[in-house]
């Protein structure tokens, strides 16, 4: 045989093994090839969606009152942690008030615990009985609409216990906030596999803007690299505290985020919300796009034309906000919902925000 044909029939032999074997290659040795084409695996969603319609299991109707099922629906839902956490707290701490342990329906335990969800009368207000309208100290809630936050009755202990979660986490980072709740993380494994068996789904379920990954398409969706700079930032201080006057590191206001933000991509706009209302552009409702601010009518001495509570868009209907101190830590949340929206502006367009922008290029 001719040498040359020789050496392109081998070579024609070789490829044709090499596909083969492709073909052929077993699926646990894939695992380790990253996909170039199409969707290389199951993508979060990033689009929205709650927590809150998780439906019970049939253990969870089986073993929960259904009083206190509707209680712990109705206020996770209010607060916005997850019901099945919050009935899973109930079950741990007294089991669903059942419990004819010291402390549960009167008195304290030998930590000074009390009522059906085990709090401190510390952490409760300083009594077990508390006129909400009276100024105090503490997750003394009202949750039956009588102005009394009583640590024994199971309206106000669950709606004092889901605002002390939101407080410290939930429902984005739920087992730091059941840490907060009893300093053990074998106390937190225990409640959240109670938690799992309430769920029809077997899940603990976290918002959707709780995933990291779901940051890669909202800073890719920016409209400009400023604004990609602007989010990178904003998105990166989730988790911290909110600080009243905070500019950072470690905790912002709900104006300061903002400000850091800007300043993060080298542009100074005003620091408080007051200032930052009259500084922006006004856009309609509708047009707003990432790196905008939504203003609210929202704390003291505020009004409909002099809004006191501030976010930054992020994404169509999501916001990046520091809320308040007992709202939780910095996080993404919904906007078009939330009363009491003021309008819309864009720092971006005022032109000493311009002037910056042409020094940057």
């Amino acid at each position: 045989m001719n040498p040359s044909r020789t050496r392109v029939a081998l070579l024609l032999g070789m490829a044709g093994a090499l596909l083969l074997a492709l073909v052929i290659v077993s699926p646990v040795l894939l695992t380790g090839i990253p996909s170039f084409v199409g969707n290389g695996g199951e993508q979060p969603d990033c689009t929205g969606g709650g927590t809150q319609n998780e439906q019970a299991s049939d253990t969870a109707a089986s073993d929960i009152p259904d009083d206190y099922l509707e209680l712990y629906r109705e206020h996770g839902e209010k607060i916005g942690v997850q019901w099945n956490i919050l009935a899973a707290v109930g079950k741990r701490e007294t089991d669903h008030g059942r419990s004819d342990l010291p402390g549960v329906k009167s008195g304290t335990n030998y930590a000074g615990a009390a009522g059906p969800m085990q709090f401190l009368i510390s952490t409760w207000g300083g009594k077990a009985r508390i006129d909400v309208s009276s100024r105090f100290n503490g997750y003394a809630s009202d949750g039956d609409g009588d102005g009394i936050g009583d640590v024994y009755n199971p309206a106000d202990a669950i709606l004092g216990a889901a605002r002390m979660l939101k407080r410290n986490g939930a429902p984005e980072n739920v087992r730091r906030a059941l840490f907060v709740y009893n300093r053990a993380w074998w106390y937190v494994d225990q409640v959240e596999a109670i938690a799992k068996r309430y769920a029809k789904s077997g899940e603990v379920r976290v918002p959707p803007q709780a995933d990291d990954s779901c940051d890669d398409p909202m800073v890719e969706a920016a409209p400009s690299d400023v604004v990609a700079k602007i989010l990178t930032f904003a998105l990166a201080q989730r988790g911290k505290p909110y600080l009243w006057g905070g500019t950072g590191p470690d905790a912002f206001d709900c104006s300061g985020i903002v400000y850091a933000a800007y300043r993060a991509a080298g542009l100074a706009i005003p620091r408080t919300t007051f200032v930052q209302w009259p500084f922006g552009v006004k856009i309609e409702q509708g047009s707003e796009q990432p790196g905008d601010l939504v203003f609210f009518n929202s704390g003291p001495g505020t009004s409909a034309d002099n809004p006191g509570h501030v976010g930054m868009v992020v994404s169509k209907g999501k916001m990046i906000e520091a809320r308040c101190r007992l709202c939780g830590p910095i996080k993404v949340t919904g906007y078009e919902t939330r009363g009491n929206i003021v309008g819309f502006t864009r720092p971006l367009q005022h032109p000493d925000v311009q002037a910056q922008l042409k020094k940057l290029l």
